[in-house]
């Protein structure tokens, strides 16, 4: 072994220490990784920064503004609404859903941002239902990680490990190349959670005792705190209603919200009634007022009335919000009136209700502010932020419990859906190469306007891409200095030459056993090379040894520290490190078995 070698086989294991210890941010593990390879004369420094040049940082990037366009449109969250619909309160048909579902999500967004989105659905469904949440909410994470064996672009090491195929002189692997394999990766589990695994976790029945109602949506508890009399309703028009006319309803008591209306792209836009509007055919409008008098509207022809406050507000939510808020002691606002106070810089903002002294004021619209007065705002949720974010004039004191469900960009549900889906059939029918796929997907997020370009800029999550970069160059070290030369001798000294699926399963294993300390991404960077050494030295086709290392970099199951997918479910589901041991490692085991035996029937040695 040369100094060199030795040197970068210490280096490597300062970095799993550090990693492991959950003290140093791993982009900075990555950053000293990159320096250290330099400082030791190991690698120039171009060679050593060649990662931030690397087609799978600009993929990865991509693929989280592509991720941020299916939650700010809604997409994630839809799926999410159909576990609800169809799951019931059947624990089995649950998992099942919750399963198949963070998979397959997973497979085209990143994982990490889908057991975001399911936990508080898994947490609802255990409200409601009664059953334990820490039955539902490990097997939900562990099948998100699984997600990464389904697809391409599922996660970062299938790229670094086709990227090397690709430097190595091979073809890159397809979008669905490994799909088959996945798939039976993902029923396994979820057999083996349904059988098993699950009686591990929890009580084994539902919690009777313990079952709640749906608790009671914050909107509505706000409006009753402001003490907003009457009732909300929402109506289709039918036909045009002249202003007039509803200057004669509002006489009544009747207050016109807000009024939706389908814009010249077809989508619905949402803004605020105001003096002098009308309404025409097929518009949706908001209403507060008086029991008789909204009866009485519903009587008329050109009037449908859909629903109460509560039974469909997310049909509003999305649009338009709610923020509680206090005039500043030193506010500049003082002494003007609600309307012309959110007014300011053109902000399309309204005050439904009054607080001063705790006590509702019942003329909202002409009573001069003063320091400590509360206003009920209501407004499209961008705007709310603008408002409260400055905090010289307001001072938010509470945002409904809508906030966190409300999708900014609705509309956009079905162009979401389509650049999707024509992102995914460019990759899968190799139309182009994958980078230029997803590249094209990220742009048109922003040119059909899912996102504004500085929405998907801050998607972009620096320190992956800094990690991703800094440990790209730790392989090439190997490389140069006969580091991967020595583990392909030493494996081949365990392991022989005689059996390729011997090779297979201790290339498996220790790209899982790296995986315990160190991020997977920088596991398939180290290994990748090393398997493809492997086979050419075996003189067999790399493919089976690639795909193992693909497969066990995602198999992150055993502890909970190995990637923030798990990771997130720990405190909400309350699991204690031994959990993940009893699940993990089985699973982990069998993953690797699967992979072995399978993988050579899809991709033959």
């Amino acid at each position: 072994m040369t100094s060199d070698a030795a040197f970068v086989f210490a280096l490597i294991g300062v970095a799993a220490v550090l990693m492991a210890s959950n003290r140093v941010r791993y982009d900075l593990v990555a950053l000293m990784v990159v320096l250290a390879l330099v400082l030791g004369n190991v690698l120039t420094v171009g060679q050593a920064l060649s990662g931030f040049g690397s087609s799978v940082v600009i993929l990865v990037a991509c693929l989280l503004v592509v991720g941020e366009m299916l939650q700010r449109t809604g997409v994630a969250r839809s799926v999410g609404d159909l576990i609800l619909k169809r799951g019931g309160s059947n624990e089995t048909r649950l998992m099942i859903l919750l399963m198949v579902s963070a998979g397959f999500l997973g497979s085209v967004m990143s994982s990490t941002a889908v057991v975001a989105i399911f936990i508080p659905i898994v947490l609802r469904i255990a409200a409601e239902t009664g059953l334990d949440k820490s039955r539902l909410l490990l097997p939900m994470s562990y099948a998100a990680l699984i997600s990464g064996m389904l697809t391409l672009i599922a996660t970062t090491p299938n790229l670094v490990v086709s990227d090397e195929l690709v430097a190595q002189g091979y073809q890159a692997l397809g979008f669905f190349s490994f799909f088959p394999l996945g798939v039976i990766i993902l029923a396994a589990t979820i057999a083996y959670m349904l059988l098993w695994g699950r009686h591990l976790l929890g009580s084994r029945e539902p919690v009777k005792t313990t079952r709640r109602k749906r608790p009671a949506r914050a909107a509505a508890e706000l409006w009753t705190t402001y003490q907003i009399g009457g009732e909300v309703y929402d109506y289709w028009i039918g036909g045009p209603v002249s202003i007039d006319e509803i200057r004669e309803f509002r006489a009544k008591g009747v207050n016109f919200v807000a009024r939706r209306r389908r814009d010249r792209n077809r989508e619905r836009e949402t803004v605020l009634f105001r003096d002098g509007m009308e309404l025409r055919r097929d518009d949706l409008v908001l209403v507060n007022g008086p029991q008789e008098v909204l009866d009485d509207i519903a009587a008329r022809p050109d009037f449908t009335r859909r629903s109460a406050l509560g039974v469909r507000a997310e049909d509003w939510q999305d649009s338009l919000g709610l923020a509680d808020v206090m005039v500043h002691p030193e506010a500049t606002v003082i002494g003007e009136k609600p309307e012309e106070a959110l007014s300011h810089d053109a902000r399309e903002l309204d005050a439904l209700g009054f607080l001063r002294g705790g006590e509702p004021v019942e003329d909202v619209k002409e009573t001069p502010l003063k320091a400590g007065d509360r206003l009920l705002v209501l407004g499209p949720w961008d705007e709310l932020d603008t408002l409260v974010e400055q905090r010289d004039d307001f001072v938010l004191l509470a945002y409904p419990k809508e906030r966190q469900d409300a999708v900014p960009n609705l509309p956009k549900y079905g162009v979401a859906v389509g650049i999707l889906g024509v992102m995914v059939v460019l990759s899968a029918l190799n139309l182009v190469p994958v980078t230029v796929a997803v590249l094209l997907a990220a742009l048109a997020a922003i040119l059909f306007r899912t996102m504004s370009a500085e929405d998907a800029y801050a998607s972009i999550s620096l320190p992956t891409l800094v990690l991703i970069a800094g440990m790209l160059p730790l392989a090439n070290a190997l490389e140069v200095t006969g580091g991967s030369e020595l583990i392909v001798g030493f494996l081949l000294d365990v392991v022989g030459e005689a059996n390729p699926s011997v090779m297979a399963g201790a290339l498996f294993l220790l790209t899982a056993l790296l995986g315990l300390v160190l991020s997977n991404t920088a596991s398939a960077v180290l290994v990748a090379p090393i398997a493809i050494t492997a086979a050419e030295t075996m003189q067999v086709s790399p493919y089976p040894f690639a795909i193992s290392v693909l497969i066990a970099a995602s198999a992150a199951f055993s502890t909970p520290v190995s990637t923030p997918v798990v990771t997130l479910v720990v405190t909400p589901g309350g699991y204690a490190f031994s959990d993940f041991l009893k699940l993990g490692v089985p699973l982990t085991i069998l993953t690797g078995i699967i992979t072995v035996l399978t993988a050579p029937l899809f991709f033959p040695y």
